[in-house]
């Protein structure tokens, strides 16, 4: 019976591309136009279309990772696009659409992260090896989006260009004072100290990234202008010329937007400025994939536009730019996962198969969801005052 549903349900799914699904007992079946991208998957377990069917997000996941669904020539970027590309065109089934509302209706309780659990949401993600993270990243160890003025541009010139972009926005002088939400392993606090002079105060709950950015920033003379500390930024108080967080917002959960805002308008001076770089979705609010908070993300969620302003118009906040960075990320995680299958053999053998064939799962996924589906990367500039920055976005060029 459930092999029959899943038939019924690919017929209505797959209208891009051209998937054949070989099933465990070797039968198979095609969908689709049959123009490209053009996949064929086996299914090892004869109970993985029930799987499917109950949960689609997190079974496809599981199943890809423990190898009872496996991809010719391990094509999973073909399979992730043709999927997204199906769904971002509207088409779906029963099964994905009641997966969803189920998670609409318990995503307030999946996204509230008081401290206790925001320790434990980040120490699942960020404190499982720094080696992991140096197979893949840039030489600076920046985790978020780079932003990518020329198709050739590399890694580290993307990133670089990315926090000169946010630096502009910030408009700093030298000794303005920064706090930093979110510092990671220290890069964007080392090039606002080193590169404009300013003072920062960091924050991070990761114990491994509080540990590699401090030794970074002593190894870089600069910690007469950098602190970091251990801490969540609610605890943080006093005031600051500026206030920056990037690749931080999609941790602190819908129940929390209004407190989160409310900390950065209380920490900024009167004519202060603040620049918040997440990712988000371009479709009204949703939920977050079960499989990404079971194994990646726990307590994460990516918000829409509308419910980030909703909190930040009751916060009493200017929001004196916004712009939308769209095909950006894809190009971000499509340079790190060519590093990372780079250097998959070294992953391997700090972990397992299972590991590997996980985080690739979450590499390809991601870029995939900013190719071909809802996702994009949202700046915001706030500030207290309606005249804290220029009339125009002249500025930022010169």
């Amino acid at each position: 019976m459930w092999n029959r549903v899943l038939d019924t349900s690919l017929r209505r799914l797959v209208g891009t591309g051209t998937l054949t699904v070989v099933d465990a007992e070797g039968s198979a079946r095609t969908y689709g136009a049959g123009d490209a991208p053009r996949v064929t998957v086996h299914l090892k377990d004869p109970d993985l279309a029930q799987k499917l069917l109950r949960n689609p997000d997190l079974a496809l996941g599981e199943a890809y990772m423990d190898g009872r669904l496996t991809i010719e020539e391990d094509d999973l970027p073909a399979l992730m696009a043709l999927l997204l590309m199906n769904r971002g065109d509207g088409r779906t089934i029963p099964a994905i659409q009641a997966n969803l509302a189920l998670r609409q209706m318990l995503r307030r309780a999946a996204q509230t992260n008081p401290l206790p659990r925001a320790q434990a949401n980040v120490a699942h993600h960020y404190d499982i090896s720094q080696a992991l993270y140096d197979l893949f990243l840039d030489a600076d160890l920046n985790y978020s989006c780079a932003y990518f003025r020329h198709p050739d541009d590399t890694l580290e010139t993307a990133q670089a260009q990315k926090k000169a972009h946010i630096a502009a926005k910030l408009r700093l002088e030298p000794d303005m004072r920064v706090f930093d939400i979110g510092c990671g392993w220290g890069g964007m606090a080392l090039t606002l100290a080193r590169d404009h002079g300013a003072r920062v105060l960091g924050v991070t709950l990761s114990e491994e990234q509080h540990r590699v950015a401090s030794q970074r920033v002593q190894e870089a003379g600069l910690a007469e202008r950098i602190e970091l500390r251990l801490a969540d930024y609610r605890t943080v108080t006093g005031s600051f010329d500026r206030v920056v967080s990037v690749g931080m917002f999609e941790h602190v959960g819908v129940p929390h937007y209004r407190e989160y805002f409310s900390h950065v308008r209380d920490r900024l001076t009167g004519d202060g400025v603040a620049l918040i770089h997440t990712i988000g979705r371009y479709t009204p609010p949703g939920s977050t994939s079960p499989w990404i908070t079971k194994y990646i993300f726990p307590g994460g969620y990516v918000p829409a536009l509308s419910e980030v302003m909703a909190a930040v118009e009751k916060e009493r906040l200017w929001t004196t730019d916004v712009e939308v960075w769209r095909l950006h990320y894809a190009e971000t995680l499509l340079k790190w996962r060519e590093r990372f299958e780079t250097n998959i053999d070294a992953v391997r053998e700090m972990f397992d198969e299972r590991f590997c064939r996980m985080w690739r799962y979450y590499l390809v996924a991601s870029e995939m969801s900013f190719r071909h589906h809802n996702q994009v990367v949202f700046q915001l500039q706030l500030a207290r005052r309606q005249d804290a920055v220029p009339l125009t976005r002249d500025y930022l060029h010169r």
